[in-house]
């Protein structure tokens, strides 16, 4: 059991609840793993064992509380930019280090929801990097090839994901942090909205910029955790059909990796094939953007995190030379050029704006390529900014974005591709993540997991707004199309409470219906309860003319939904079909 223990996060919670496997036997499953990986270089520090035995027993004694706490005995790993209360927060530098006594409060939401916590993770010296490299501590090993880079700089996060050695980690996004490590580790990349999920207890990158985002074997995981960490967003879903924005071939680089730009063609036709539209975008806004990160005064918010820190401390400290180099030239920046930035970028931003306005989501490759250990030690500048090509501008933009797996190239190293959408629709984005992972069977990671059952794929929770129908509007009646045809759904059939009046307006036929609510004499009527897409209630509403309005409609079930009413005034020598009990029974009553 130990040796093929799945630590998918459905997985566990459902072999939890069949009482197959209790918390104590995961832990030993995850010490197990950690201690067979050996000097992987994943971890900077650890929670110890006994502790985290500890804490398996206290979870084990709360087994009645399992559907209370979404995440009960799910271990995952934490970034070690993010603070843990108890283990040193270091950033990858030793001279930085500190033990902070509460914990980030993304962490503090995700073991409240029963996650354990089993350790800090390596990355790219105070996350300046999407390498993998650039830390005292070691480059954590690419369960794919030893030689390769892990991806930065959120690098142990996902190869402690990627190899099964937790069940989801944290990591952080300010350039493609939470993103190219999921492609180089063939998993799943959430990085959220900035502003979604709070960022108190993170040591800032470029501050404006970071968010926290998660890595995940399975987009159904990710949502599990999005729903933990942060407050819920109601978004709109893609639909069936959909339009998604592609590179144009005088736009697509991939610096001489012929497999990467082969395997970002079939993911493109791979896309149409589940109902999209591509549509070339102008990617010069998106690429010049993304220059401004290291190529413009943005250094300069890196300067003001650590630069003060850079500058007193002694040679022992561990300060990595090319996070050095980057993080000082900040100071070659002025007020001015800050200013000049950002008038540029908000030029940018309305050209993309304006370009992914007719799109639901840009699909891009994750990274051009993928580069060998030895090649940063070559060229450590230019192939790090190589693999931002795709990322860098995501957060400048205030968008969301999802990368997932797609292939391997003949040598066997992951290919994956990124989903880029407007701001908070993250919901969206998983929910297209759990269809994509269906129809692209992948292995999850480097492990033997297996995709949680399609129940538990990801749900777009929208943002609809329930209206009551009693006439024409109702299944199957001459006005339904009004509803239908603004994305309507059909909720449920019921009555009203006992408290109407049922009127067959006046005028020329078809005739209307007016509801009107009295306070003696009422009786119950048939409804439909409708929803529309929050955006789509003001288009409907213009289509329903006077006397008839919204109000607030009481149901037999003591609820109480939007729905129309009538002016009391216009029922003035309106036939009264109360008794009848609705409108179809009223249509009965006509001649033919």
């Amino acid at each position: 059991m130990t040796a093929s223990l799945d630590l998918g996060l459905h997985a566990l919670r459902a072999a939890y609840r069949a009482g197959t496997l209790d918390v104590g036997r995961t832990v030993e499953t995850v010490l197990q793993r950690i201690a067979a990986a050996g000097d992987d270089k994943v971890w900077i520090s650890r929670v110890a064992d006994a502790e985290l035995r500890a804490a398996a027993q206290a979870l084990d004694a709360r087994r009645g509380e399992i559907e209370t706490l979404p995440l009960y005995g799910v271990p995952f790993a934490v970034k070690d930019n993010i603070d843990v209360a108890g283990l040193p927060t270091t950033a990858a530098c030793p001279g930085y280090a500190y033990t902070p006594d509460a914990s980030a409060a993304v962490v503090q939401r995700l073991v409240a929801a029963g996650a354990i916590v089993i350790g800090k993770t390596n990355l790219d010296q105070f996350a300046t990097g999407l390498v993998g490299v650039r830390s005292p501590y070691g480059v954590p090993v690419n369960p794919f090839d030893k030689d390769y880079v892990p991806g930065g700089s959120s690098s142990g996060s996902a190869v402690a994901v990627s190899a099964g050695l937790v069940s989801f980690s944290l990591g952080t996004d300010t350039a493609g942090s939470g993103r190219v490590p999921a492609g180089f580790n063939n998993i799943v990349g959430l990085k959220p909205t900035p502003g979604l999920l709070s960022t108190e207890g993170v040591v800032p990158a470029c501050k404006s910029l970071d968010v926290v985002s998660v890595f995940a074997l399975s987009c159904a995981d990710a949502d599990a955790v999005l729903a933990v960490a942060g407050p819920a967003r109601k978004t709109a879903a893609f639909g069936k059909t959909f339009r998604f924005g592609v590179l144009s071939a005088a736009d697509a680089e991939f610096h001489g990796d012929a497999a990467y730009a082969a395997l970002y063609a079939e993911a493109v036709a791979k896309l149409a094939a589940l109902g999209g539209t591509a549509v070339e975008i102008d990617y010069a806004p998106f690429r010049e953007a993304a220059g401004l990160l290291y190529g413009g005064p943005w250094v300069a918010e890196r300067t003001a995190a650590v630069g003060a820190f850079m500058e007193g401390a002694g040679p022992d400290a561990g300060i990595w030379p090319v996070t050095h180099q980057i993080v000082m030239a900040g100071k070659d920046y002025s007020a001015v050029d800050a200013f000049e930035g950002q008038y540029e970028l908000a030029e940018l931003k309305a050209n993309a704006y304006a370009q992914m306005a007719s799109l639901d989501f840009l699909a891009l490759p994750t990274a051009p390529t993928i580069y060998r250990v030895s090649d940063l030690a070559r060229e450590p500048v230019l192939f790090n900014s190589h693999l931002g090509h795709y990322t860098n501008f995501v957060n400048f933009f205030g968008l969301s974005a999802l990368a997932l797996p797609f292939g391997f190239r003949p040598d066997g190293l992951p290919f994956g591709i990124t989903l880029v959408a407007a701001g908070f629709r993250e919901a969206a984005l998983l929910a297209f993540g759990g269809r994509w992972q269906r129809a692209v069977p992948l292995p999850l990671g480097k492990t033997n997991s297996v995709l949680p059952p399609a129940a538990v794929d990801p749900v777009v929770a929208e943002d609809r707004v329930p209206i009551a129908v009693v006439g024409a509007h109702m299944s199957g009646l001459p006005l339904n199309g009004q509803l239908t045809a603004l994305g309507g759904r059909l909720e449920r059939a019921g009555r009203t409470a006992p408290v109407y009046r049922f009127y067959a307006l006046p005028g020329v036929p078809p005739r209307r219906p007016g509801l009107v609510r009295v306070a003696e004499d009422g009786g119950a009527v048939e409804l439909e309860v409708w929803s529309l897409p929050a955006e789509a209630v003001g288009a409907f509403l213009r289509q329903v003319p006077a006397p008839l309005g919204l109000g607030s409609v009481a149901l037999d079930d003591g609820s109480s939904v939007p729905g129309f009413l009538c002016e009391a005034h216009a029922v003035a020598g309106a036939e009264d079909i109360t008794a009848l009990g609705g409108w179809r029974a009223y249509l009965r009553t006509l001649p033919v």
